[in-house]
């Protein structure tokens, strides 16, 4: 327990001017590492959770939160299912859907595709495709009219742009008196999307439900529905719930699962990179070790007239672990000061970076997320405080400790 005494001289020992000027570099030089590996833990960990941010909401763009199917991948009394679906606590909204794949072709220019078919009226109520539409509307999707909306990517490999015509082959086969022919259906394209992930914008193809089915001979049959649902986070516990309401043989996947290597390989990315930029942190901390032993050394002789004076060898390491712990503690607000501004402000801050020296850091035409996200939360702005700290007062036992250890009459003996 620091008593005032501990207390005001440790302070005293951190704000006096010191005979040796080394040593007050070296502290302001511990303060500083402090401050900057804060600062950049701050800085990077809320990048990175940006861009998951920002890549779930383009997966979730066109993939529903979860996805329920039937036996052998069809689902036949779907109005039966939704209205089952709409009762669960947590179930936003369900739309049917049928999907297949497909080989698209415009004159000499080929390239396979999966077909969802969507009613329009409804698609809104479990995507934001709406909102990724470049040309169009999703609601120029009528029953009949045969026409599709195809990603940016998947219009550019086709070369072709709104009203021009593609023709579709069916992996299902067509007995004719001239044989078995590969099933053909020629669509108009009435608009283009860019979700901003190349793996939908150059596979995904949408038309209406009604032609989907009879594209793929499937009657009053759908694939499956898909849900939205009130919270994201909570899709694999409400798949559960929403597989333990349906009957034995219902697939039920949900977000997470469909999605499960992208997001690990994300979260493991985060976590190696919280590593190394703690590791970073760590080193600036104990580098506390040598300013306070070198403090030890040049305080040898405060330290042996307190002691003479009836200071306790504990009051003794208090005073340095104070003097310690001021150090590690202005680093770590000054580092979180700079690094919540930092991350609140990184879409001001690197334009301004890239501008002064000339540089693009992502560029528009490489990455689909062309701009630095930053998405700080305080649970990890407080987590990195609370460790850096923990950290600096751990760095102050040795050279405390030493110093409680020291002897009067062999310190005061030269002095």
């Amino acid at each position: 327990m620091f008593r005032p005494l501990e207390f005001a001289i440790g302070l005293r020992y951190t704000r006096a001017k010191r005979r040796n000027h080394f040593i007050s570099f070296i502290s302001l030089a511990s303060m500083l590492g402090i401050t900057i590996g804060v600062m950049a833990l701050i800085t990077v960990l809320s990048v990175m959770n940006g861009f998951e941010k920002e890549l779930r909401a383009r997966i979730l763009g066109v993939v529903a939160h979860a996805t329920v199917t039937g036996p052998g991948g069809q689902l036949q009394n779907w109005p039966d299912v939704t209205e089952t679906l709409r009762e669960v606590d947590g179930v936003a909204d369900v739309a049917p859907y049928i999907q297949g794949q497909a080989m698209m072709v415009n004159g000499r220019h080929v390239s396979g595709g999966i077909i969802r078919g969507v009613l329009p009226s409804e698609e809104a109520r479990v995507s934001n495709l709406g909102e990724k539409m470049v040309e169009g509307r999703v609601a120029d999707l009528r029953a009949g009219d045969y026409s599709i909306i195809l990603g940016r990517e998947l219009a550019t490999s086709l070369r072709v742009g709104i009203g021009d015509k593609v023709m579709m082959i069916i992996p299902q086969a067509t007995v004719t008196p001239v044989g078995t022919l590969p099933r053909l259906r020629r669509f108009t394209v009435s608009g283009i999307f860019e979700v901003g992930m190349y793996e939908y914008d150059s596979a995904l193809a949408v038309i209406h439900i009604a032609d989907a089915a009879k594209l793929y001979r499937m009657d009053d049959t759908v694939s499956g529905v898909r849900l939205r649902l009130d919270d994201l986070f909570a899709a694999p516990r409400l798949a559960a719930e929403i597989r333990a309401a349906l009957p034995y043989g219902y697939r039920v996947i949900d977000w997470t699962r469909q999605h499960a290597n992208f997001f690990r390989a994300v979260r493991m990315e985060k976590m190696v990179m919280s590593i190394i930029l703690f590791l970073i942190v760590s080193v600036a901390a104990f580098n506390l070790v040598s300013t306070l032993v070198m403090m030890v050394t040049d305080k040898q002789g405060d330290v042996a007239i307190l002691r003479t004076m009836g200071v306790s060898p504990g009051s003794v390491m208090a005073i340095f672990v104070v003097q310690g712990a001021v150090i590690g503690l202005v680093g770590t607000l000054a580092g979180v000061a700079g690094g919540v501004a930092l991350a609140t402000h990184i879409d001001t801050v690197v334009p301004a970076i890239e501008q002064l020296f000339g540089v693009h850091f992502l560029a528009a035409d490489v990455y689909y997320i062309s701009e630095l996200p930053s998405d700080m939360r305080w649970p990890d702005v407080i987590g990195i405080a609370v460790i850096t700290f923990v950290l600096c007062l751990l760095a102050t036992l040795y050279p405390a400790w030493r110093a409680a250890a020291t002897h009067p009459a062999e310190a005061l003996r030269y002095e």
